[in-house]
């Protein structure tokens, strides 16, 4: 799966650590997150959902391999 996160952290002119924080999650899932390393719970994307003011298919994406 493929995300915008760091993109729309730029957007929000926030670090990761302050997304972090945001959503209760620790600076290192962020990091795995835009690198694709981690998947996130549902509930993880939806708490990014209403921060970023976006539907999740909006940030997330599936690959052809997904």
């Amino acid at each position: 799966m493929k995300n915008r996160i760091k993109i729309e952290r730029a957007i929000l002119d926030i670090t990761q650590d302050d997304l972090a924080k945001k959503i209760g999650v620790s600076r290192q899932t962020i990091n795995s997150i835009e690198k694709g390393r981690y998947v996130p719970s549902t509930v993880l994307a939806l708490k990014l959902s209403e921060l970023f003011q976006k539907p999740v298919n909006e940030f997330f994406f599936l690959e052809e391999t997904d």
